[in-house]
């Protein structure tokens, strides 16, 4: 993949993190004055033309936000932007959907604190709803990313107090999942009112745009899984689950740079039973049932384990199983609950089948 010119000496490629129709954004090292430093580039330059114009004017709106906020601490810095190329700082942290903050009163105390300061700053984020866009940083911290559908506003109009309290809404919203016990009563009020034109949206607008990006487009972001992860791995999963040496099976999706989105089968079994095997048995068991429908994509990448990850009441631990599959596994230190789960998780790790992008950070 041919790097922009502007940056093609100071940017070193590690993993990517997301590709869809509106741009590719992958996790990297960057060349600055003061050295090499960890940081994300996001790149239009390869998007199909008929979707341009759409991320061109998303990607507008992110470099003018990040200006304004990548100096405030909430959000990455703005390290470099050219015409389809822009560099932010790497903020060492995870996702809201991976790591889950369950009782953690303090992280949400941050939360609230970010947004306060990105109100001040005139600029309303208009994307949290999706729990990919807060980051929990190593240090418990809330940190905002993904500028793309964010607003700048010269003055305190009622269009910027509506996306201000929609975006604290948002947040609200993530700690009723996560805190529900920390809830104020002030709080709960907010949760129970949308604004007027958010029920409007709801009513007519947002019809409107599923059925653009749904059906027309094929486009979903499901925690940026897209279509793949909504459609193909479920009958994926159920087809494995139905193998009789089969325990358990969790399907992922990672971003990939040839394919987009990939999935990746983690398979609890028998080590003696081969990927060849699942292989084999996958194709048969989603044969197509009517002419209509047509068989799902096979994974790219399929692991037999003897142990899957779990937690103390059992589930399993789906949020580590996406690190390994996106080959991002300096980040599931933190989310170990103990010396066996470590142990289980350094096995799947070391056989890990997703080595396309690697990355030593």
């Amino acid at each position: 993949m041919t790097l922009p010119s502007e940056i093609e000496s100071r940017w070193s490629s590690g993993v990517v993190l997301k590709r869809d129709l509106l741009s590719t954004v992958e996790r990297g090292r960057f060349g600055t004055p003061a050295g090499e430093v960890d940081a994300v580039l996001r790149r239009i330059d390869e998007v199909p033309w008929w979707s341009f114009a759409l991320a061109h004017h998303l990607f507008g709106r992110e470099r003018r936000a990040l200006t304004a906020v990548g100096r405030l601490g909430i959000a990455p810095p703005l390290l470099f932007s050219a015409r389809h190329a822009l560099v932010r700082g790497w903020i060492d942290g995870l996702p809201l959907h991976i790591a889950k903050p369950h009782g953690e009163t303090g992280f949400f105390r941050s939360a609230k604190a970010a947004l306060r300061k990105l109100h001040r700053a005139g600029i309303c984020h208009n994307d949290l709803a999706k729990e990919q866009n807060w980051l929990r940083g190593r240090d418990g911290h809330a940190y905002l990313t993904d500028f793309q559908l964010a607003a700048r506003f010269s003055r305190r109009t009622w269009l910027f107090r509506i996306a201000a309290y929609e975006d604290l809404r948002h947040l609200l919203k993530h700690k009723r999942r996560y805190a529900p016990d920390a809830l104020t009563p002030a709080e709960r009020r907010v949760l129970s009112r949308k604004s007027l034109l958010t029920r409007v949206w709801m009513a007519s607008g947002k019809k409107i745009y599923y059925w653009l990006t749904r059906d027309v487009l094929h486009f979903t972001d499901r925690e940026g899984g897209g279509t793949r992860l909504v459609e193909d791995a479920p009958r994926i999963a159920a087809s494995l689950k139905a193998h009789p040496q089969v325990r358990e099976t969790v399907v992922v999706a990672f971003p990939d740079r040839r394919v987009g989105t990939g999935l990746y089968a983690f398979v609890e079994a028998s080590l003696g039973l081969t990927e060849d095997s699942l292989r084999e048995f996958i194709a048969a068991e989603t044969l197509p049932k009517a002419a209509s429908k047509s068989p799902p994509r096979p994974p790219e990448h399929l692991q037999v384990i003897e142990e899957l990850p779990r937690g103390a009441s059992g589930e399993v631990r789906s949020e580590i199983l996406q690190l390994v599959a996106m080959n991002q596994v300096d980040l599931i230190d933190p989310l170990i609950a103990s010396e066996q789960e470590r142990a289980v998780v350094a096995r799947i790790v070391a056989t890990r089948r997703n080595l396309r992008d690697r990355f030593a950070f």
